[in-house]
């Protein structure tokens, strides 16, 4: 059985003052600390997740 794909998030911006939902998403990401680093599983979920709050995240490689 193969491993599952993985994808380190870091958080770079601040959510202060942007939408709610861009708040709400850097959540779902489980990001809620400056510089903190989350691995996930690289499903189209989360890649759309990272698509909508890429101007404050960076993936890490």
């Amino acid at each position: 059985m193969a491993a599952k794909k993985t994808v380190k998030v870091r958080r770079v911006g601040s959510p202060i003052r942007r939408e709610s939902w861009q708040r709400a998403t850097l959540l779902g990401l489980g990001l809620k600390r400056a510089n903190q680093v989350v691995e996930l599983e690289d499903t189209p979920a989360v890649q759309g997740m990272i698509k909508r709050v890429h101007h404050l995240v960076e993936v890490v490689k």
